[in-house]
């Protein structure tokens, strides 16, 4: 169906954009038939390119094959496989109740897609996060520009090639490029901008999308903390330690929005815990750091620096109980535990994006709360914990994009739930039904028909008809009846 475009120049972004528009002007993207086989050809391509997608993971971020199922290409089948199964409800106009009071008339809400959309995917899920959204917008009827992360070439690459080969390239297209190419795609006029990554390129995206009005959803991170309160049976602990170790170091060594940031403990159960999780380490990847082989390396060098400065200071390089390895030839950090780092250092005021697992300690576990909301509102919020008082503390008086009890990151994997952030950690969700929503404008359509008027609605003004509107907003139909009887209630 054509080929991926790599980088625009000129008058080349806007001849381009105008293709995908003059195609969805043409009507051919909301047919339900349209949107089925884009789907259907999307899961085709997970299908049948499932070994060169594992191969650009590895490439890129050294993802392991079942890793990678796990997270990049599962996640996609899945979406795509309830997209198509739940496309016709979702697609269906909602008819809507009205006041006895609008007689004659009906109404209904139609769902109707937005438009030309731009899709700014992320690197550390670079195959998840770039189509999952996509299929949320083909879902709900739109043509898309797909601008996978540049920091991820071999992932990025590999889209730019394949799409074109499943998808329709009047209405469907990726371009590659970098912070130029971004650049001259945000000076464009779009209908939606949907844009994973951090909260500093998504102020720039904001503010482009401003110039032209145009809707966003930010999906970003933060600090996401664990709230570990003591699990008095050992069994729930260890069960509690391995979701803890696969929720930080298991999805892309840490790369992860929704991964494990810090854990919050009380004091008494710190070396319990510290010992437990070093346990489920060695046993998850091994007892030498050199050659694990289950575990993803830092995607490149500019944020390995990154994280190598977080662990510098010497106050913070003190506090590490586990681990520190590093490898720079092979882009390669252990995973780490610290123990009560300060809580100034950039360790704990910036977002870790990595393998490092600070341990902050509390006279209290409800002191968490407290904790957590003195800083920005996260995008996840976890805690292990059967106290039911607990966790309404935790529901009612903090903020977050979700809270999940007793396991970490399952929430992303349910179609059922909104996946988004609040405040600093994002706005506008998606997954399932919520993907379509994002992408669709909620019309609503009211019809009536020529008889029954209400003539108190228009002038000329007496007192009549102000009696009458007051009884209407108030849908009093006794009343009304009174009035236009000449009664009145005794």
């Amino acid at each position: 169906m054509g080929s991926g475009v790599h980088g625009m120049e000129g008058g080349g972004v806007e001849e381009r954009l105008a293709e995908l528009r003059q195609t969805f002007r043409s009507g051919k993207t909301r047919t339900a038939s349209w949107r089925k086989s884009q789907l259907k050809a999307l899961l085709r391509l997970i299908h049948e390119n499932e070994d060169k997608i594992f191969e650009a993971l590895k490439h890129d971020l050294g993802k392991h094959a079942v890793e990678a199922y796990r997270d990049e290409l599962g996640v996609v089948e899945k979406s795509v496989n309830n997209s198509l199964s739940c496309l016709d409800e979702w697609m269906a106009p909602k008819k809507s109740k009205l006041p006895l009071l609008f007689f004659p008339a009906s109404a209904q809400v139609l769902p109707e897609p937005l438009g030309l959309v731009l899709i700014l995917s992320s690197w550390n899920f670079p195959i998840s996060m770039a189509l999952d959204p996509v299929i949320g917008a083909i879902s709900a009827g739109n043509s898309v520009v797909l601008k996978p992360s540049e920091q991820a070439p071999a992932c990025s690459s590999l889209l730019a090639h394949t799409i074109p080969l499943y998808l329709d390239s009047k209405a469907i297209k990726v371009i590659e490029g970098g912070k130029e190419i971004s650049q001259q795609l945000l000076e464009q006029k779009w209908d939606k901008i949907f844009f994973t990554g951090s909260s500093s390129v998504a102020r720039i995206v904001m503010s482009a999308a401003a110039r032209h009005l145009t809707p966003v959803t930010l999906e970003l991170g933060g600090k996401c903390p664990v709230i570990y309160d003591h699990l008095s049976s050992p069994s729930d602990t260890e069960v509690a330690v391995k979701r803890i170790v696969g929720g930080k170091w298991g999805p892309c060594n840490g790369q992860a929005c929704i991964g494990v940031d810090y854990l919050l403990v009380e004091e008494k159960y710190a070396s319990q815990m510290i010992e437990m999780l070093k346990k489920i380490i060695k046993k998850f990847y091994g007892a030498n750091p050199k050659q694990m082989q289950n575990i993803s390396r830092i995607v490149n060098e500019h944020h390995f620096q990154r994280l190598r400065n977080l662990i510098k200071d010497p106050l913070v390089a003190d506090s590490i109980v586990h681990g520190g390895l590093i490898d720079e030839e092979e882009l390669f950090i252990e995973p780490t535990i610290l123990l009560d780092p300060p809580l100034d250092a950039d360790i704990m005021t910036e977002e870790i994006f990595g393998p490092l697992l600070p341990i902050i300690t509390l006279k209290n576990i409800e002191e968490s709360i407290e904790f957590i909301n003195s800083r920005p509102k996260p995008l996840a919020l976890y805690a292990f914990t059967k106290n039911e008082a607990f966790k309404r503390r935790i529901l009612s008086e903090t903020s977050s994009g979700s809270v999940t009890f007793n396991d970490i990151m399952v929430q992303f994997l349910c179609d059922t739930l909104p996946f988004g952030g609040v405040g600093q950690s994002g706005f506008g969700s998606y997954h399932g039904k919520y993907s379509f929503d994002n992408f669709s404008h909620e019309k609503a359509v009211l019809q009536r028909y020529f008889f029954l008027e209400l003539e108190p609605r228009f002038p000329p003004w007496n007192d009549f008809k102000l009696n009458f509107i007051r009884l209407a907003y108030k849908f009093d139909y006794l009343g009304l009846i009174l009035l236009l009887l000449g009664l009145t209630r005794d």
